[in-house]
């Protein structure tokens, strides 16, 4: 990687976008950042204060990687409808990401995903990460409708998207199809 900024000054420069909860600190990729991810180029992240959590980045971060590069090629920089870090307050540790897959579409529907790394899950850091990213979501005057997808067998997900609002719309071919109908989005 060939530029000279830490994290946080490529947080401050390219956008303005920080969600805070109590245990986390959410924190949209850049391009920047996704691009020394996908090349394993971490010293940006160790030199800004960031520990790699154990594991992280895992198998399922790697193959998201490029698609989180391709989305913000699309914008320039982030609008936060793409995917974010989500990092553990009490040690910097990044554990995880959480996002949406581009902005929204015409009809105003954004589908959310995340991923947590094996030695930090069960903690509820995912439910967490998810009402944080939902609250900054349906704020968003273009945001209608927030949906998932996730495998019939992922129990572990099934639980989370239950726990912030999600509800069961359709299974086929062994994907659940979600619809968040928590309160906010009257639009």
């Amino acid at each position: 990687m060939s530029n000279n900024y830490s994290y946080p000054e490529l947080i401050q420069e390219k956008t303005t976008l920080i969600l805070h909860t109590k245990r986390l600190i959410l924190a949209p990729f850049t391009l920047e950042l996704a691009q020394a991810v996908d090349e394993g180029y971490y010293d940006e992240l160790i030199k800004a204060g960031y520990n790699l959590g154990f594991g992280w980045p895992d198998e399922e971060t790697l193959e998201t990687i490029p698609k989180i590069i391709k989305n913000i090629e699309v914008v320039g920089e982030p609008t936060g409808f793409e995917s974010w870090m989500i990092i553990r307050k009490d040690n910097n540790s990044i554990i995880g990401d959480i996002g949406f897959k581009g902005i929204p579409a015409d009809d105003g529907v954004i589908d959310i995903g995340y991923g947590i790394i094996e030695a930090e899950r069960k903690k509820g850091f995912a439910v967490e990460a998810a009402h944080a990213l939902i609250e900054w979501a349906i704020e968003q005057p273009q945001v209608r409708l927030i949906t998932a997808k996730c495998l019939t067998h992922n129990f572990a997900s099934r639980k989370i998207l239950t726990r912030v609002g999600f509800i069961e719309i359709k299974k086929i071919d062994g994907i659940i199809y979600w619809e968040w109908k928590g309160k906010g989005i009257s639009k």
